[in-house]
This record gives C-alpha cells, structure tokens and sequence, in this order.
C-alpha cells in the first residue's frame, strides 16, 4: 500500500527516517511495523508561527517492499548519427545536447570560452585584479552564467516542460536528491562544476562533441536554410540544424545577426542594484527568533512593490552569499550573486531591479539595439563612478533613500572593492526615485530589512537578455531561416538554468522534426 501525507517535522530532524517514520505512522494512522518506508516528495520551511517546521509531503510504504530510486544516465551512441550544432554550453546548450543524443542526433557544443576548470583562473583574475578575459569570465565558458553564479533552481515554468526530469538529470551527473524535495532548490557555485563536467562527459561518451575557444562569427544560410556556421578562425562548420543559444550577454552574437540581416528585436528587462546585508538581519526577521541556530539553513526573502506604475522587486536571493563582478568587457560593473552549497558566507544579496519597459528608453523604436545600448551605458557610468580595476559604486540603504554620500562603507563580500557614490549618478531618475521609495516599503514589509547596515552596489543590469531572436511558437525556428533554433535566455525565452534547461530540450525536439523531415 501507498499512501501521501502531510507531516511537519521539527528542524533538525528532516532527514532523520526513524522520526519521518513515527510521524507518518501517527498522521495516516498506521502502525510503525507496517511502515516500510518513507520517501520525500516535497519539502519548505514554515515560519509563519512561533515556531520554525519543516512542511513535508510524504509517501508511505506498508505492507511491500519499499526501493530506493537509482538516478543514472545510459545515453545512446550517436557517433554516426545527423549532427546538430549548439551554440553554446550554458544550461540550455548542455539540455539540448543530452536531448538530442537521447533523440538520436549528433550534438555539436561550440563554445566561445573555456571548460570549467580553465575558467577559475579568468575568475581568479577578475576577482583579485580586476582583469576582465572577454571571452572567459562569469557570463562565458563552459555552463554559462550559472555554473559559477550560484545554481538556484527555483522556476516558475512548470507548464514548459518536465521540471523534474531535468532535476533527475542533475542528480544523476553529482548533486544531491535535495533538489528534488526542496521548495526552492538550490545546487551552489562549489558543486556545480563537478556536475557540468559528468554532463560534458555524458555527451563525449555517447559520441557528442565540445569544442571550446571556439566562437561563431556568421552563419552560413542558403536560399534561407541553415546550413552551419563560420569560426572566428575562419572554419566552417556544417549542420542539419542549429540550436543557437549562447546567453543574455553575447552581444556580438546579435551584432552579428543582425550584419546578416536576420530579424531581432529589442526587448523589456530590469535594471537596479545588489542588496546586500548581514546574513543574522535576514535570519531575525523571517525566523522571528535572536538566532537562527544549526537547525536551520539561513533565510532568504522575496519582496515586490509597485511604485509609479512599475514593479520594483528582488530576485536570484542569495543567502550566504557573494556578490560577484559579472562583467564581460573591461570598462563596464555588472554584479551578480551566488552561494556555496552549504550558504554557509555571513551575508545575504538580492537583486533588486526596477522593470524597464520599452517606452522608458529614448531612441528609435525599430532599433533592435535601443534597449541594449541602454544597459550598456548605464554599466560604463558605473565603471566610471567605481574609478577602475571593476570597483564597483555603492551607498548604504538608507543614505541611497535620503539622498547622502556614505561617510563610509560597512564589509561586505565583493572581492574587488567598493567605492562610496551617490548611485544618482550612475542609475536614471526614473529608476533611482522608484528604488527609494520602494526601499522603505520593503522595510515595512519585513522587519529590519531597512537598514543602514544594508549596502547597495550597482549596477545589477543582467536580469535577462535586452534583445529577442523571434522563432515561431510551434516550430521553435527563426521566422526567417529554416534550421535556425533561437534558444535559452540569450534568445529571450528563459529565465534561470530550469527554464533555460527546458528550453534546450524543447529545441532540440523541435530540431528533430526539422531533421526528419529533410
């Protein structure tokens, strides 16, 4: 017999079987000796009472044998099969590799920057001296922007496609079957390149290729069907198909469609800060408690408010966390965050973005480039208010809202430094009276998030991609070419790595119907 449950277990005790078993065996009224097992299927964190629990539904197992599910891979050879060439080895690339092979296609990972393990050393040098490798970085190489940003794995896009099997596919290449029951999921920058490089070899085994230091310049179209790609170095590379989806900060990859007279569009994103406070502020005040204690993992928060007709929100939280220089030129400050696996840092950062909408940004309406040109200009001030080597402008919370210099800047995790700045003058005023005024509304919200002991560093400008490839909804190819399968974040049709994963997989079907019928 089966049977699903709610328990709530004490924290601290969640992971413990004999106590999931004694509280199932109370709540569905089943002795404890019939009980053969308990497995997790979801499992948050309440602290709307007193006291902090663990919500949990469960399945019970009585009465037959209870076996653990064995996560593996066992992926076709596809050595000799069509090929598909993706651009691109971020989350969406990878998906739409594994995808293809277990379709029965040849994929081909064409990757501008480097594999995971090369690219700490570019990271190293971002960090320690402000070096900025254009092709190597936080945004380039080997499992995009998400492999050293943290791997959150919340998503609102479960009606796109199979969220969990693409946790399944995780957990089978290195992580944790955490991901699979926790409310909002989280891998960490520690683990995740680990897990990208099982991935890699998954690919390779089953007759997939990777090439890395390889960027894509043009793409070779006849009588308006894809036929493959051009290299920087000049190769040419031939494809049945090409599943383009290299991220939200590849502009020469727009620059280059667009040379091409291939159809792109300029899109809404965000534009703010990162937030960052003490870790014990957030804990305090979502746990309602002076100490969080070991029991507990630290707190995140999500808080949203609409001030003059736009939402200003927090997104990509980060509890134990890092803010990190996510710049992919070497005159520009762009910040992100991530946390280790264990969120075990003693600060907690947020984005916190006001949303930008097309009729905001001066300029022609039919340039594709409007919205990006803007993110750009904004991220150049805020190189320049930093005053070099990627230090980044920053400003206390409550001197930002009443409009103060910063005598002095409180510690904080951004390795390559911050410079006290009135964000005036890196931020416009409709983005800048909006952030002040939802400040303290936060603070209202959530008791002790309005502080001065709070740091905003600017700018957070990478929350999605500010160009659109179009593709048409049912086919998933560019109106325009044939062949041509705009994908991910980069091409505006995803989110985060869920989202981005998913979508990797739908192309890569989409890609097969392409290919059979040709």
């Amino acid at each position: 017999m089966k049977k699903e449950i709610e328990i709530v277990c004490p924290p601290g005790q969640q992971d413990d079987q004999s106590v999931l078993t004694a509280l199932a065996s109370t709540a569905a009224n089943i002795p404890q000796k019939r009980i053969t097992g308990v497995q997790v299927l979801k499992r948050s964190i309440d602290a709307r009472g007193r006291k902090v629990v663990y919500r949990m539904q469960v399945r019970i197992y009585a009465d037959e044998p209870y076996t653990h599910e064995v996560f593996s891979v066992d992926y076709k050879d596809v050595k000799d099969a069509k090929p598909v060439l993706i651009v691109g080895a971020g989350p969406a690339g990878i998906f739409a590799a594994l995808q293809c092979i277990e379709r029965g296609l040849k994929p081909i990972v064409l990757e501008r920057g480097k594999d995971v393990k090369q690219r700490r050393r570019d990271l190293a040098n971002i960090n320690k001296q402000g070096l900025v490798n254009p092709e190597s970085n936080y945004c380039f190489g080997e499992g995009g922007a998400g492999t050293y940003s943290d791997g959150k794995l919340y998503t609102r896009s479960t009606k796109r496609g199979d969220v969990n099997a693409v946790l399944k596919t995780f957990v089978a290449h290195g992580a944790t079957e955490d991901i699979l029951v926790d409310a909002r999921p989280h891998i960490g920058t520690n683990k995740l390149p680990q897990i990208i490089t099982a991935m890699r070899e998954s690919i390779l085994n089953a007759g997939g290729e990777f090439i890395f230091d390889c960027k894509v310049t043009a793409l070779l179209v006849d009588f308006g069907k894809i036929q493959g790609v051009q290299l920087a170095n000049g190769e040419k590379l031939n494809g049945d198909a090409v599943i383009l989806a290299t991220g939200h900060s590849a502009r020469d990859v727009f620059e280059v469609l667009h040379k091409q007279n291939i159809l792109i569009e300029a899109k809404p994103f965000a534009l703010g800060v990162r937030i960052e406070h003490p870790q014990e502020i957030i804990d305090r005040a979502q746990y309602h408690c002076e100490y969080r204690g070991p029991d507990l993992p630290p707190s995140y928060y999500n808080l949203v408010e609409q001030v003059n007709d736009r939402g200003v929100f927090s997104f990509c939280m980060c509890p134990g966390g890092i803010i990190a220089p996510c710049a992919t030129d070497a005159d520009e400050i762009v910040v992100n965050g991530w946390s280790p696996s264990k969120r075990n840092n003693p600060f907690a950062n947020s984005g916190t973005v006001v949303q930008i909408n097309m009729e905001d940004v001066k300029g022609d309406m039919a340039d594709p480039f409007r919205m990006l040109n803007f993110q750009q200009e904004i991220e150049r001030l805020a190189f320049k208010a930093g005053g070099g080597n990627l230090v980044a402008p920053a400003q206390r919370m409550v001197d930002f809202v009443e409009s103060r210099v910063s005598v002095n800047l409180p510690e904080n995790s951004y390795l390559p430094g911050c410079r006290s700045t009135d964000l005036k003058e890196v931020l416009p005023n409709w983005i800048h009276e909006r952030l002040r005024k939802a400040l303290p509304a936060f603070g209202r919200k959530m008791k002790g998030y309005y502080t001065n002991e709070a740091l905003l560093v600017g700018v957070e400008s990478r929350t999605s991609s500010p160009v659109k490839i179009p593709r048409d909804r049912e086919t998933y190819q560019h109106p325009q070419i044939a062949g041509l399968f705009p994908c991910g974040e980069g091409a505006g049709y995803a989110g985060g790595i869920i989202s981005a994963a998913i979508d990797g997989i739908n192309c890569a079907d989409a890609a097969l119907k392409y290919v059979g019928m040709q």
